[in-house]
This record gives structure tokens, C-alpha cells and sequence, in this order.
């Protein structure tokens, strides 16, 4: 069993044992919310000192006579459920939610469709909640509300699907996606240290997983949405809910598989091959990864091989996008 596939299969037993273990927060979300993890839990490749990224995603209460859309879960209840996870992660050894427990947010569904395209989207965090969603997600708990708000969110980037249904083109969700992409490398040079050596090399550490995980969060989802509209000459909702029930890794398979993309056949093989050699390389504690960092050699293998795969992804994109309109409206 290569390294991809052993991921999956332990991170998908270790989420059927967090299942198991959140009895208090599953009675709690039943029919009114969702948790849902990303990160490397969402892409299916978590590792041994993997840490747990999760959001709380309540159903908008619409009952007539509110003077505004609020979540059917209550402060309250999102304290028990926060308590219960908590709790959780530490009896099973899992590392602190990052940031101090900061991004264990709770947001109601109409959030991340209201907000979207506006000004609010970044200063909430409702942008990263909703594209992560779509990128790099699996329902932990409640997977009923998942799928339900999941295609809530879908139709907001699709409103003007009726009108175009035979030549419809996702620009709005695949501008989204790029915006996320460079967000992640502006809060990557606004926010890392270059001193002492140590810093500097927990910084390298981070820059190596962006040329990986998060591009391929990224690009594997506009490849994708590339592909069936080179196909199709349009992209219909379903499509995308598809493409969203695919890890990053899944989609890369899927486009390996398509005949009609035997252009690109090489090339995703490669990215694959290159991307399971990340994953055995960041499988290590992190004062082991700093000590191999603050190594110049080893460092600069690691970055030869990460711009490898960047030039893979672009590779691929000029193959499978094919000149098409959407391809050309991607990059200009």
C-alpha cells in the first residue's frame, strides 16, 4: 500500500473513532448543524502529528417575525459542542486546535452566502469557512446538514446558472478559488519570521506544505472545473457537488482516468507520485522537520522539489484547459 492510500484508510478510521467518541455533540447538531474538518482530516491524508481543523456550520433559523436570519444552534449549545471536541481530541491524543481554540468558529449557513463577494466575506473569515468547504472538506458530524447547506452554498455561485444552463461558466467560483490561493501566500509573507534560525525555519516548513497541499487544495478544483467545461462547453451544479465530494488527490485520480484527457495522463501521474514523496517527508515531528530545515542542502532540495510541482500544475493546466474561454478567463 503506497503512502496516499495508507493515509486515507487511517484517517478514515481515525474519524469514525471521533464519531464514536462525540455522543454529546451528535445529539446536540442532530437537524440543526453540521461540523465539518479540513485540513489535512478534509483532504483524507492526515499523518501521525496531523491537528484536527474544524468548523461548526448551523442551519439559518428563517422563521417569519425575526428581525434577522440568526443559527438554530444556540451560544450555549455551541459551547457544549466545542467542550465535547475538545475533550475528544485530547483523550485520543490529537494536538490542540490551533491558535488556541481561535479557528473553532460557529457560523449559520446564510453567512457564507450573504457575505459572499462583499467587503464583510474576509473580515468574518466567512471567505475561508466557505471555500474550504468546497475544497478540503468531510462532514464529521451531521452529514445531513453538510450536504444540505453544502448545495445552499453551491446555488449562491450558481444564481445565474437558468438563464446559461447549455454554456455556463463558473467564473465567480473559480475567481473565489484563485483569490483563496493567494490569500494563502500573502498571510504566508505577512506572518512568518525570517529570525532566529529556528523561526526561520519553522517558516520554510510552512512555505514547503503551501507549494503542496494548499496549491493543490486550490488547483485541484479549478483542473477539475476546467475539465468538464472543456467537455461539456458548460458546468451544471452537479458537477461541482462531485467535484466537492473528491479529496484534492481524488480529483487528480479522476482526471488521470479520463480518456479524453490522455494529454494530461503523464503529467497527473507525476503530480500524484510527487505529491505521496510530501506527505512521507512532513510525516515527522515537528522539532525533527525544523532540524532538516535549518539544513541549506536538504532545504534546497525540498524547494527544487516543490517548484517542480508547481511547474507540474501549470503543466497540467495548459493541457487540460486547452485555450479554452474559461482557461483564458482564469488567467487574465
Amino acid at each position: 500500500m503506497g503512502e496516499l492510500a495508507d493515509r486515507r484508510v487511517k484517517t478514515s478510521e481515525r474519524i469514525k473513532e471521533l464519531r464514536a467518541r462525540l455522543q454529546t455533540a451528535e445529539s446536540i447538531v442532530t437537524g440543526k448543524a453540521c461540523v465539518y474538518t479540513t485540513g489535512s482530516f478534509g483532504r483524507c491524508e492526515a499523518g501521525r502529528y496531523s491537528d484536527l481543523d474544524l468548523f461548526i456550520l448551523g442551519k439559518s433559523d428563517t422563521k417569519p417575525g425575526r428581525d434577522k436570519k440568526e443559527s438554530l444552534l444556540s451560544r450555549l449549545d455551541e459551547i457544549l459542542i466545542k467542550a465535547d471536541l475538545i475533550a475528544v481530541t485530547r483523550e485520543l491524543g490529537i494536538p490542540e486546535f490551533s491558535g488556541d481554540g481561535r479557528y473553532l468558529v460557529h457560523y449559520a449557513a446564510h453567512e457564507l452566502t450573504d457575505t459572499l463577494g462583499k467587503p464583510e466575506d474576509d473580515v468574518t473569515n466567512t471567505f475561508t469557512a466557505r471555500l474550504l468547504l468546497l475544497l478540503e472538506s468531510r462532514p464529521l458530524l451531521e452529514a445531513t446538514v453538510y450536504d444540505e447547506v453544502t448545495r445552499e452554498v453551491v446555488a449562491a455561485y450558481w444564481r445565474d446558472y437558468e438563464d446559461h444552463k447549455t454554456d455556463f461558466m463558473p467564473a465567480f467560483l473559480g475567481n473565489d478559488i484563485l483569490r483563496l490561493w493567494r490569500t494563502f501566500c500573502v498571510n504566508y509573507e505577512a506572518g512568518t519570521e525570517r529570525e532566529p534560525e529556528e523561526k526561520k525555519a519553522k517558516g520554510k516548513i510552512k512555505n514547503y506544505k503551501l507549494k503542496h497541499s494548499r496549491l493543490l487544495t486550490c488547483y485541484s478544483a479549478v483542473l477539475y472545473l476546467l475539465a468538464i467545461y472543456e467537455q461539456q462547453k458548460s458546468v451544471h451544479p452537479q458537477d461541482v457537488l462531485n467535484m466537492i465530494g473528491l479529496t484534492p488527490t481524488g480529483r487528480l485520480e479522476w482526471l488521470r482516468d479520463q480518456n479524453y484527457l490522455s494529454d494530461a495522463k503523464d503529467t497527473i501521474e507525476r503530480l500524484l507520485r510527487q505529491y505521496e514523496r510530501f506527505l512521507e517527508t512532513t510525516d515527522a515531528p515537528e522539532s525533527e522537520l525544523i532540524n532538516r530545515f535549518m539544513d541549506k542542502e536538504q532545504t534546497r532540495r525540498y524547494f527544487d522539489s516543490a517548484y517542480e510541482f508547481g511547474d507540474l500544475v501549470f503543466d497540467a493546466l495548459t493541457q487540460i484547459g486547452k485555450n479554452t474561454r474559461f482557461h483564458r478567463l482564469l488567467v487574465v
